[in-house]
């Protein structure tokens, strides 16, 4: 009987271990379960608020999305005054200071409405009346594009009297600018223009087909892209390499890249990825904004465009850029702040809305801070910033790192949070580096803001057709983008550029330097009205 008992209570006992460890793996289970799906709801609640919601970015008002249909009828307000038409008297003058700073660079035509001889006489008294005033009222007149043809007729010479007694008869011809694309219709100013409608305007060589179509030019899809690659590669060049030599003596430089989509790649089928790698200057250097079009995301594309650069460089975390020689990466603080954004976005609306900050507010709060001082800072000279940064920033930053350290084994590695906290974790090295350098900044929202001008266009051509083009446009939408950081307007420069290059000496860098988008000897009318250095 007690041999009985003990074999029972040794099944029980084994029966219980069993139970106990089935029990401990299902609580494994249970718990990746719902780890996974807590990060399924995190997900979903952040595709939902990029889907539907308003960006936590700030925002300019005139830049919300509206539909093409219906962009009228959203903007349109009828409280809104127009801008005051000035009514000018001998009795009273009356001048708006907005008005008249918008319109000072325009230029004036006048027309003048006068009383008929006959109608110049009093209604009282019949006497001829005199002029005592006028009344201006002044509107904006729009001039659309227009189509002509320009004759270049170049005459040859010859002498009479040679030809009727000597035996040779010089011929003199006179002098005629060179043709900037020999063999085509192609002036300056009709590739300046194509080119500003499709890396400025964001149209489509098509759309500029039926709308050169509708002005009486049926030129073809094919004819504009020829001219814009024979533009860019065989003249725009030039400019874009004197460019990245100026670029590449800098200090300071911002990188970042994007996507874009190339059908003929040679051994890549047309749906790989592809893409548009972008470098410019910072805030102390003239502006100058340079695309490299890659067919991948490879670290030797940004090693070998930035070869010979010694300095500092912005990114946003990729870890492409840590093969650089002699280059010390600059961490960006909008990529760690809009972490721990999504991180509180993910949260369900319980958790938000607690009297006491979740750890996901609370690292965004540290981040705040650190923009909140560069804001203060924002004026000052980059000597100033310097030690203003020592004082108020680095306490917050230390803080801010014993914070993560906290953070970190309590979160979930996956999670909007965990990834947040890793972030900042990994790329604290060159997070922390804007305090070596007045000049640095804090984030890297300056490449972001300049490369997109191209993304917006990818939404409007989609793709590009042939590596050919997609260099062509790395081309265009360099020199376009640094002309109008240089607060030049494209199409004016373009046409002036395309008028100079063929008439100087390529080879010659001081003759280049006058036609790069920050020279001095840039005509006036090359610069936006009111913005004139």
């Amino acid at each position: 009987m007690p041999f009985i008992m003990e074999k029972s209570v040794a099944v029980i006992s084994s029966t219980i271990e069993e139970l106990a460890a089935k029990n401990m793996e299902l609580e494994k289970q249970n718990e990746a379960l719902q780890a996974k799906l807590n990060w399924l709801e995190e997900q979903f609640r952040l595709s939902q608020q990029r889907k539907f919601g308003a960006s936590s970015e700030k925002t300019n008002p005139d830049q919300l999305a509206l539909s093409l249909f219906n962009e009228a009828e959203v903007t349109a307000d009828e409280k809104v005054e127009e801008p005051t038409l000035e009514s000018i008297t001998y009795r009273r003058k009356k001048r708006t200071g907005q008005i008249e700073a918008m319109l000072e660079n325009l230029p004036t035509e006048t027309i003048h409405y006068r009383l008929s001889e006959e109608e110049q006489a009093c209604l009282c008294c019949g006497e001829q009346v005199h002029e005592m005033s006028t009344e201006v009222r002044r509107e904006l007149k729009v001039i659309p594009a227009q189509v002509k043809v320009v004759e270049h007729v170049r005459h040859v010479y010859s002498c009479r009297n040679c030809e009727r007694e000597g035996t040779e008869t010089p011929i003199v011809t006179a002098k005629m600018p060179a043709p900037m694309y020999p063999g085509s219709l192609a002036s300056p100013s009709a590739m300046a223009y194509i080119m500003n409608q499709k890396y400025v305007e964001g149209m489509p060589l098509y759309r500029q087909e039926k709308q050169l179509e509708r002005l009486g030019v049926p030129l073809s899809r094919q004819t504009l892209a020829n001219w814009m690659m024979y533009g860019a590669t065989h003249w725009l060049i030039h400019l874009y390499e004197h460019i990245r030599t100026y670029l590449l003596i800098q200090d300071v430089i911002h990188a970042d890249e994007t996507t874009l989509q190339v059908l003929a790649e040679p051994g890549r089928p047309a749906t790989s990825k592809s893409y548009m790698w972008l470098y410019r200057t910072g805030r102390d250097a003239s502006a100058a904004v340079l695309y490299d079009y890659q067919q991948t995301r490879a670290a030797k594309h940004p090693k070998a465009f930035l070869s010979g650069f010694k300095g500092y460089l912005h990114v946003d975390g990729y870890q492409g850029y840590n093969d650089i020689p002699k280059v010390k990466l600059v961490g960006c603080w909008a990529h760690s702040r809009r972490k721990f954004d999504e991180a509180l976005t993910a949260l369900p609306a319980e958790a938000k809305n607690k009297e006491t900050p979740c750890a996901a507010e609370e690292g965004l709060r540290f981040c705040n801070q650190l923009f909140a001082i560069e804001r203060a800072l924002k004026d000052h000279s980059p000597e100033e910033r310097y030690k203003e940064r020592l004082e108020r920033s680095q306490p917050v930053l230390d803080a801010f790192s014993t914070w993560l350290q906290t953070q970190s084994p309590r979160v979930a590695p996956k999670s909007a949070l965990g990834q947040a906290i890793k972030y900042c974790r990994n790329q604290w090295t060159c997070l922390t580096m804007f305090l070596q350098d007045g000049r640095l900044e804090i984030d890297n929202n300056r490449a972001e803001r300049a490369i997109k001008p191209f993304v917006i266009g990818r939404k409007n051509w989609l793709f590009s057709q042939s590596m050919k083009g997609a260099k062509a446009s790395a081309i265009a939408y360099s020199i376009v983008e640094t002309a109008k950081e240089n607060q030049l307007n494209p199409l004016v420069y373009l046409t002036h550029v395309f008028e100079q290059l063929p008439l100087i000496d390529l080879e010659d860098s001081k003759a280049l330097d006058q036609l790069l988008p920050w020279s001095e000897t840039l005509p006036t009318n090359c610069h936006v009205p009111n913005k004139t250095k």
